[in-house]
Parts: C-alpha cells; sequence; structure tokens
C-alpha cells in the first residue's frame, strides 16, 4: 500500500465517517498520528505480534505508571522544551534561566514557607550531606521580584522521592518557598543522590533493548514564578556526578551546573548549628515577562497530589 492509499484509507475511517459535532483539533491530530504510523507499519513491514506488543507495550507502561519516565527518557520531553526555546528565541527573549524537564515526580500542595525553608524531616541527619541553596529571583533586567514564588522538590540520598517512596512523609525534601522584600529564597536540604529507572519496569525493558541507561545524575527540580512573569520550570544537576552529561532523559543543560562549595569554616558552621562540613549552592533565577505573542508557559498535565 503507498502513501496515497494509506491517506485514502485514513480518509475512510476517520473523516467520511464522522456523524456528530467533531474537534478539529482532535480530528488532525488523529488523522496525522495515525497516518504515520500506518505508514510506518507499511514501511517497516510490522507484523501482527510486533503491532500487538507494542500496544501492550504501552498498555503495561501505563499499568507501571511510567508514561512520564518514557517520555523522558526517549526524548520528548526535552524535543518539547527544544521547541519552546526556539519560541522564545523567535520572539527574541535571551538571557533567562534554561528551561529543562519537570520530570514526573512532582508533587502538589508542598507547605508554604515565607523565605527560608528546610526541606527534610532530619531522619537523615549524620547519614546524608547537608545541602545549604540560597540565591535571588530576578526580572529579565535584573531587578529582583519579591515574593516570587520558588517551588522545590528532589530525591533523598537513596534517591528515593517522597509520596512516591512510602516510607517518607509525603512532602519531605519539597517546599514552596516565597522570595523575601529582596527577592532571596534559602533553603537547607540534604544532598540529593541520582536514580534510576526501576530494573524491572517496562521503560528500562525498552532502554535494556535500545542498548541505554535509564539513570540521572543528581538533581534538584524547580517550578519558578511571579505574577506577570513566564512560569520557569527547571533543575540544577550536582557538579561532579557520574551521568552529570549522560543523563538518560537529556536534561542535563550549560548554565545549570552551578558550583558546588564545601563549607568547613568554624564560624559559618556554627551560624547553621552543624558540626560536620556542608555543600553550599548560590543560585539566581531569571524568568521573563509573560509576552501574548507566545504561548502560556506553565504546563497542563496531570500530577500528583498529596
Amino acid at each position: 500500500m503507498n502513501n496515497r492509499q494509506i491517506d485514502q484509507l485514513i480518509d475512510d475511517f476517520l473523516i467520511k465517517t464522522a456523524r456528530g459535532k467533531v474537534n478539529p483539533r482532535v480530528q488532525q491530530v488523529t488523522v496525522r498520528l495515525l497516518g504515520d504510523l500506518f505508514k510506518a507499519i507499511e514501511d517497516l513491514d510490522l507484523q501482527p505480534n510486533e503491532i500487538w506488543k507494542g500496544l501492550e507495550y504501552l498498555a503495561d507502561t501505563g499499568i507501571a505508571h511510567e508514561m512520564g519516565l518514557l517520555a523522558a527518557g526517549l526524548g520528548l520531553e526535552r524535543f518539547i522544551d527544544i521547541r519552546a526555546d526556539e519560541a522564545d528565541a523567535r520572539a527574541g527573549l535571551q538571557g533567562g534561566t534554561p528551561r529543562t524537564i519537570e520530570g514526573p515526580l512532582y508533587v502538589a500542595g508542598a507547605p508554604v514557607c515565607q523565605g527560608v525553608a528546610r526541606l527534610d524531616d532530619g531522619s537523615e541527619d549524620g547519614k546524608a550531606e547537608v545541602l545549604m541553596m540560597q540565591g535571588t529571583v530576578r526580572d529579565e533586567h535584573g531587578k529582583p521580584l519579591p515574593g516570587a514564588q520558588v517551588e522545590v522538590w528532589h530525591a533523598n540520598s537513596l534517591g528515593n522521592y517522597s509520596f512516591f517512596d512510602k516510607s517518607q512523609p509525603a512532602f519531605n525534601l519539597r517546599r514552596t518557598l516565597i522570595a523575601d522584600a529582596e527577592g532571596c529564597y534559602q533553603f537547607r536540604s540534604t544532598m540529593p543522590c541520582g536514580y534510576g529507572c526501576p530494573p524491572e519496569g517496562p521503560v528500562q525493558q525498552l532502554l535494556n533493548q535500545l542498548g541505554r541507561h535509564g539513570r540521572r545524575p543528581a538533581h534538584v527540580h524547580f517550578f519558578v514564578s511571579a505574577p506577570g512573569y513566564r512560569m520557569l520550570t527547571t533543575q540544577i544537576n550536582i557538579d561532579g556526578d557520574e551521568y552529570l552529561w549522560d543523563d538518560f532523559a537529556f536534561a542535563s543543560r550549560d548554565g545549570l551546573v552551578p558550583a558546588v562549595k564545601k563549607i568547613s569554616d568554624a564560624q559559618q558552621l556554627k551560624t547553621h548549628g552543624l558540626s560536620k562540613p556542608f555543600s553550599s549552592i548560590d543560585f539566581d533565577f531569571t524568568l521573563y515577562q509573560e509576552r501574548s505573542t507566545l504561548p502560556g508557559s506553565e504546563v497542563e498535565r496531570q500530577r500528583a497530589r498529596a
């Protein structure tokens, strides 16, 4: 069957059979994707067993709640960001904090703190290195943004995220910080660890077939927003991690690998009430003002809520 015949078949299946009110956008997308799928089946001579195994794989991935991992691991989520970067460039936006993927492990409703917060519940005291992170939220002209919202979440020292890891309190290592009058935020936490896809899960099974690992470097996620400004979805990666530039989710980017300072000064330890050296990261966020010519910056997708 050639492409013209397939196009006619899709028209017969999806256009001519319409009897009720049609959503033009849904119809347009379905026609295109199904047509491309049919052409791939023809070009690759996919056999019925292969087609049904593919459908079963997608069903299994959904049951395992790994569709978010699949989107990250195949580069789909990074591709979405690339397109958004291109739209920013066409609009003349430059100099803001780079965006990168959200990933599948955000949980809505984290406790709100004013300016300063401790993210961890203390259960890893003496086991995990303390991390202090601080900075300022600014606009594209360098002006601080008082009251900006900084949502932060990351894994513990075992690479596990609260809510999904039921051994942790639901909002451990998750907070929403409101920047102070100078646009500053600060938090104390523990140094995160990288993680990998569940080894027996469907995403890792596919990655194995593709000869790829499923590891991520240690990182900290952020949503940063302020009224009248475009929401920023980003993360910083911990410098020195083995997988820093070999992230299975393709999320590592220049500008998102800040220096990690090792603090052992006695006075600073005393100030923070610590007896052991800790790590410190300085990182400022730069937000763009809203532009009516650009699509909305907040992505609508299903997210967990504790």
